[in-house]
């Protein structure tokens, strides 16, 4: 006679301690669930709805400047404290979490040109029209006492950009030259010159910390190592680069933002072609600048708009704008990954989310795993029709979605035109020439 006993192993569901998670026993045959794809899906699809929902991006509005902001420059060691330049020679320091100016100064005469803090964080450098580089302490001063910079240098010529080393007393500037200067001396100890009228913008490597590119008014984008004598190498683009900005993850990258209304990622080691090309501003491309986690970039534009792109994609994942915002002409993105700052012609600086539907403040522990739950979901489901139409549809100014429906018009006749003298010319001689070869004229060593 056989006789059935339940056996069961308490191993496989009591706790060894109280402090011990409880073990919930899971079937995950597929028979068992027959609708779990129709459920998730369903679950995918409100996700991404909700999340359009609550995309509420803007935060907060800094005034205070009687001009353009011209630059900023993010604090190294403190996060709520924002440095911007504007184009009649003042300089503020706001406190973000208070949303309000701490303190203000006047800096130059004409325009701020170029911001920067010092690595440890106690003192900051400006340039200006003026022709004079200026250091300045980060406190500010006592009851009484004068506000006075620490130390000016005058140069030659002006000055256009300019940015500090990150863990030496050393900066460099660009202006009719790239030169590499020493906190205690008055005068640079390197000058750097490649036949070349004038230079935009300079940068230092955040890795490589002995490297720095500028970007050249000749079209070009200069690479520089200080330990040698001359410039390295550069590449000639069809249309100047405005400014560029390091990968703070990935030595080799840089992006740079271009006059022809697009971006381009380049490795240094290969620059006969871009890695990527961004496309989707209507205008001038004028400031970039990376997330800390080397993921994304945000570029701000002539066509009044904000854009985020993922550091690999062609096209934005995401656009700010508002009705009152004009040419945007810097922006940076907040050291703690969770904010972008953007200023622009008419003297704001704008205080956006990075993330336009992301939750601020503590989450509680059940919030945390529902976003994680509902982010991965998405994930899973971001090719299907309907979830990728919405997670990608946004409202554009009237200009600038009648201005990209121009542009795309146009590209699609220049490639209708091509097809058609390649059909009718003899083979190999008109040939594809892929679009990140397009916009790269040759490279000088």
């Amino acid at each position: 006679m056989k006789v059935k006993v339940l056996s069961r192993n308490p191993d496989d569901y009591v706790r060894e301690t109280k402090l011990d998670i409880q073990r919930v026993p899971r079937n995950y045959d597929p028979t068992l669930h027959p609708f779990e794809v129709s459920r998730e899906y369903t679950r995918a699809l409100n996700a991404t709805k909700l999340d359009r929902v609550f995309a509420k991006p803007f935060l907060a509005s800094l005034d205070g400047h009687r001009d353009g902001v011209n630059c900023m420059a993010k604090h190294t060691t403190s996060l709520s404290t924002l440095l911007s330049g504007s184009c009649d020679g003042e300089v503020r320091v706001w406190n973000l979490s208070k949303r309000e100016c701490g303190r203000t100064l006047q800096a130059h005469e004409g325009f701020v040109r170029g911001m920067v803090v010092r690595f440890c964080g106690t003192s900051f450098f400006t340039v200006g029209d003026d022709k004079t580089i200026k250091q300045w302490k980060m406190e500010t001063p006592g009851y009484g006492e004068e506000e006075e910079p620490l130390n000016t240098i005058l140069g030659k010529t002006v000055f256009t950009g300019l940015d500090h080393h990150r863990k030496d007393a050393v900066f460099a500037t660009c202006g009719q030259q790239v030169d590499i200067w020493d906190e205690q001396r008055s005068s640079p100890i390197r000058s750097f010159t490649w036949g070349v009228d004038s230079f935009s913008s300079v940068s230092f490597n955040p890795v490589e910390t002995e490297l720095l590119a500028s970007c050249a008014s000749d079209r070009s984008i200069v690479l520089y190592d200080m330990r040698e004598s001359a410039p390295l190498k550069k590449v000639i683009m069809t249309m100047r680069s405005n400014t560029l900005c390091w990968n703070p993850m990935e030595a080799y990258y840089f992006t740079s933002s271009n006059e022809d209304y697009n971006l381009y990622t380049y490795d240094m080691r290969y620059l006969d072609r871009p890695i990527t090309v961004h496309m989707d501003h209507v205008s001038a491309v004028l400031d970039v600048d990376y997330s800390p986690t080397g993921k994304e970039f945000v570029s701000a534009s002539f066509d009044k708009t904000v854009r985020i792109f993922p550091k690999d994609g062609g096209h934005s994942r995401e656009v700010y704008h508002t009705k009152r915002m004009q040419h945007v002409i810097c922006v940076k993105w907040s050291a703690d990954n969770k904010y972008i700052l953007s200023g622009s012609d008419e003297m704001n600086i704008r205080l956006w989310k990075a993330n336009a539907s992301e939750k601020l403040g503590v989450l509680a522990p059940r919030e945390r795993e529902s976003r994680n739950y509902s982010q991965k979901l998405k994930e899973k489901f971001q090719h299907h029709p309907q979830i990728r139409r919405i997670t990608h549809h946004r409202h554009l100014p009237k200009n600038v979605y009648h201005q990209s429906k121009e542009l795309r018009i146009m590209k699609e006749a220049r490639r209708r035109k091509e097809r058609n003298v390649r059909k009718h010319s003899k083979p190999g001689t008109v040939p594809v020439v892929s679009e990140k070869a397009k916009h790269v004229v040759t490279v000088v060593k």
